[in-house]
């Protein structure tokens, strides 16, 4: 998928486009985790706890999967 060109409002907000949300599955009210990587900004998908409900439960709960996201991510810088 290639790159696209969008605004940043005086508020600092933007919009994802389209084609990336349906292909990350990010819909209203989901969560993405922003992080700044050197003079990029990566943005990744969160899974929402409906998501992970079912098969996946055994794997863990949500909050517990955001922690270790993040330390992984920390541990990464």
């Amino acid at each position: 998928m290639q790159a696209r060109r969008v605004k940043v409002t005086r508020h600092g907000q933007t919009t994802l486009p389209k084609e990336f949300r349906d292909a990350l599955g990010v819909r209203e009210g989901s969560e993405v985790l922003v992080q700044l990587e050197g003079e990029s900004i990566r943005i990744r998908p969160l899974p929402r706890l409906e998501d992970l409900a079912g098969s996946l439960s055994r794997y863990g709960r949500y909050s517990e999967w955001v922690k270790d996201l993040e330390r992984e991510e920390e541990e990464e810088e």
